[in-house]
């Protein structure tokens, strides 16, 4: 018997298939999931709405599927009807790390979308919901391991959480608040081919697009922030008692905020349609992400209306729903000028693509330690960072570029003006 693909709302008619979550001859019940499905705008799960055995598949990942298609047949159990057949609607997943085109857009380093990794060589995969998934990819906790708890043995977050703590106890030494742990990286299997599909083809497609419409002006200088890391590093261990994470990154995206109130023309999109440069009264910061599926960019909103310390909140909470594949819709749109940083890796210096249709991102390195020139002629020790601007050269030329980034390398140098509340009205 064949089931088709139920209707997936929204005025969609087709969707693409990211994996599978079943085989041939695998025994399902009602409401188990068959399949991750993304649209435009989520990922998707499509749930069984039969009893049975799969005996075919009808599409291979990455491939699109029409409402209506046959998606899988299936051998239903003795006394089901056709009826059970139905086409039931499709459970969208807010945790869905599918990204809207206007918010998918990365810069520098992107993550590779992993293929399917099946914990269970025999049976069925776990029923759990993708973003459960992710989670437990990124924490190493095999699903064929744990005990679901959530209807016909769904795993819940809830479920993994003994393993997390398990594995919490041999755990080594965190890392230092600005560093990524590269070992959640995916960088592929040597010799083999990996198809192009999910978040994974939205990226390219996005950064693409961008590229072919914007010609880029990229512009690098650097930026003395000794007088940042020792204020950082005076409110770090406070702030953490309280349970904020104080980063470089709340401050660059403060810096940022408070540059583009300078130079508006930066905080800006290109109506290209209509010939018009639109200059936003918003200070909506994106912040790129290396999420499992690829780098995401969730949104900062009015970060000049937040003080530093709500930024660096914001940004905890965004960053980690985006690694844990649960960011919401509303956290991926909006943006007007974005951040990206590659110094948690260890680069210096990036060429970083705008994320369309926004007119400029800026790219943050390494902190690093150099030798300076005081005014007096005598060499210091100093803490230095470089900062990689990319605008659209149709709408920012040098000239403007500059004079934003002098904005923002000059609240970066006195970042106690950063703490300080903004004036009404500006």
């Amino acid at each position: 018997m064949d089931f088709p693909l139920p209707p997936v709302g929204e005025g969609l008619i087709e969707v693409e298939l990211v994996q599978w979550l079943v085989r041939p001859g695998d025994a399902v019940a009602r409401g188990q999931s068959l399949a991750e499905v993304m649209s435009d705008k989520a990922n998707m799960e499509v749930p069984s709405p039969f009893a049975g055995t799969v005996t075919a598949l009808g599409a291979q990942p990455g491939t699109k599927v029409k409402v209506g298609e046959r998606f899988l047949s299936y051998e239903p159990v003795a006394g089901s009807s056709r009826e059970d057949s139905a086409a039931s609607p499709l459970k969208q997943t807010v945790a869905s790390a599918a990204v809207p085109a206007a918010a998918s857009n990365t810069s520098a380093a992107t993550v590779a979308l992993a293929p399917p990794k099946h914990t269970n060589g025999h049976g069925p995969l776990p029923p759990a919901a993708p973003s459960v998934r992710q989670l437990a990819r990124k924490l190493g906790v095999d699903l064929a391991h744990v005990r679901g708890t959530g209807p016909h043995g769904r795993i819940l977050i809830d479920d993994i959480a003994p393993h997390i703590a398990a594995k919490r106890a041999d755990a080594k030494p965190a890392p230092s608040a600005h560093a990524t742990d590269t070992s959640k990286l995916d960088f592929g299997v040597a010799g083999t081919r990996m198809k192009l599909i999910g978040t994974r083809r939205k990226i390219a497609e996005h950064l693409v697009a961008s590229k072919r419409a914007i010609p880029h002006y990229s512009y690098v200088d650097e930026c003395n922030i000794s007088d940042l890391v020792k204020l950082r590093g005076t409110l770090r261990d406070p702030l953490a008692q309280a349970g904020v994470k104080l980063t470089y990154l709340a401050f660059f995206v403060k810096a940022v905020a408070r540059a583009l109130k300078e130079v508006p023309v930066c905080n800006s999109t290109y109506d290209e349609p209509a010939g018009e440069i639109v200059l936003h009264d918003k200070y909506n910061i994106g912040v790129a992400v290396a999420a499992p599926n690829g780098l995401i960019v969730p949104v900062v909103r009015d970060a000049n209306k937040k003080d530093v310390v709500t930024i660096a909140a914001d940004i905890d909470r965004i960053s980690n729903d985006a690694k844990a594949g649960k960011s919401k819709l509303d956290d991926l749109r909006g943006g007007t000028f974005t951040v990206t940083s590659v110094g948690g890796i260890g680069g210096l210096i990036s060429t970083p693509i705008i994320n369309h249709p926004e007119v400029g991102i800026m790219g943050v390195g390494k902190v690093v330690k150099r030798p300076v020139y005081d005014e007096h002629g005598d060499l210091k020790p100093a803490d230095i960072v470089f900062l990689s601007f990319s605008f659209d050269h149709r709408v920012v030329d040098g000239a403007i570029c500059a004079a934003f980034g002098n904005a923002v390398i000059r609240f970066l140098q006195a970042p106690a003006l950063l703490l300080l509340p903004e004036k009404s009205g500006t």
